[in-house]
């Protein structure tokens, strides 16, 4: 039978599988959702050894793939040519000469003249003969967050990072000008890119993120993994991420002593992979670091509270969403529930400070009920507004309709 698809080029800055933290979570639905409809020519970079044995995998969804090895020892050496070139640190991060060969060669050979990349700095690989279409998902707006990381950060880290904030809105603007759309995860994001390049906001949309409510559900919670011992609370996400660090970092140190005056054997767990010193360093009584997990489901679900601190990343997190998903009481600060379609105090509870995160989290622990009913409320509310398929549809449109 012949294959009616057309060919797309998906251009990814971290192999989209397994989809076992936000980004990839995000790039992986993203390719399943476009391999419906296209032949998907995927190039995109592996930077763990973990990663290396899905490679094969992508071949599942992509006619085409091109992996290439980063080292993100020496792709962080590679970057600080942008201090002289006066790029974005960001974008010969993630430069290859192979890759943009090999985008050049699969272009003309497949006839390719659609194309989507994911993150900001793939969208250097967008500028060859043969593209008519080109969509940008910059998911968040990154030069934001770096400005953000420099008012958290002493010289010359502040002035490293407040540089890397400018240069690289620099590059976000002339890439959204030479593409036909950009995409940011929620309306808010895209509110911020709008304000900064505001003769770019036609061809600026938001596109949600989603989650597989069939396989983060409350029925597929497995065995308890926590040994017995007073309720548990919990944060799950990839550990070696900055706005994750610095959450528990502040969790740990200043929320959970007030939790504990009122709840003295709670237990705070923190799941996932890559821990960096900082998390490892809050290892101890009361305190676990767990590292890499198989599955993350069961620390969700026999968890009595889960836990989302952020001060520092916006937007809709998949971890939030994946909580939700599972039935459970979620306690989410301000940020992180921007563009939330949610009720505090019905579908989970929003604090709009540390005094008052703590206060919710505490009334939770006391309140099994409560528990119950919030996490009945949240999984229906992932149901009703966020099914991956309903969100990716517009990513389609974008690809079929002109932005003009």
């Amino acid at each position: 039978m012949a294959d009616d698809r057309t060919p797309l080029l998906y251009l990814v800055h971290r192999i989209p599988y397994p989809p076992n933290k936000g980004d990839k979570v995000r790039s992986f639905n993203i390719l399943r959702q476009l391999a419906k409809r296209h032949r998907i020519f995927l190039g995109t970079f592996v930077d763990h050894p973990d990663d290396v044995q899905y490679i094969d995998k992508l071949a599942e969804w992509c006619e085409e793939h091109r992996v290439i090895r980063l080292d993100p020892r020496k792709a962080k050496v590679a970057s600080l040519r942008g201090l002289l070139t006066g790029e974005a640190l960001s974008v010969p991060y993630y430069r290859s000469a192979e890759l943009a060969g090999w985008v050049a060669d699969v272009v003309a050979r497949a006839g390719i003249r659609e194309a989507v990349a994911f993150s900001g700095p793939m969208a250097q690989y967008l500028d060859v003969p043969g593209l008519t279409r080109r969509v940008i998902d910059f998911c968040d707006l990154d030069s934001a967050k770096w400005t953000q990381y420099a008012g958290d950060h002493r010289w010359p880290m502040s002035w490293l990072y407040r540089r890397e904030g400018r240069a690289l809105l620099a590059f976000e603007r002339k890439a959204a000008a030479r593409s036909d759309a950009s995409v940011f995860v929620t309306e808010a994001e895209a509110d911020l890119f709008r304000h900064a390049a505001p003769e770019l906001a036609p061809k600026v949309s938001a596109m949600q993120n989603g989650v597989d409510a069939d396989f983060f559900s409350p029925d597929n919670g497995g065995t308890r993994p926590y040994p017995p011992g007073g309720p548990v609370v919990v944060f799950t996400g990839a550990m070696d991420y900055w706005p994750n660090i610095d959450a528990v970092v502040w969790f740990a140190g200043e929320l959970l002593p007030k939790i504990r005056a009122q709840v003295p054997d709670v237990r705070f767990w923190i799941v996932g992979m890559n821990p960096a010193p900082a998390v490892q360093a809050l290892a101890g009584e009361g305190v676990v670091v767990t590292g890499t997990v198989p599955d993350v489901r069961p620390y969700l679900a026999h968890a009595d509270v889960i836990v989302a601190p952020l001060r520092i990343a916006r937007g809709i997190q998949n971890k939030v969403l994946e909580a939700m998903a599972m039935a459970q009481p979620v306690v989410i600060s301000s940020a992180p529930a921007t563009g939330l379609e949610a009720r505090s105090g019905h579908d989970c509870e929003i604090a709009h400070s540390g005094d008052e995160f703590v206060s919710r989290t505490v009334a939770l622990l006391a309140d099994v009920t409560l528990r119950r009913t919030m996490g009945h409320a949240a999984r229906e509310t992932v149901l009703r507004r966020y099914s991956w398929s309903a969100h990716l549809a517009a990513l389609e449109n974008l690809l079929g309709e002109p932005v003009r």
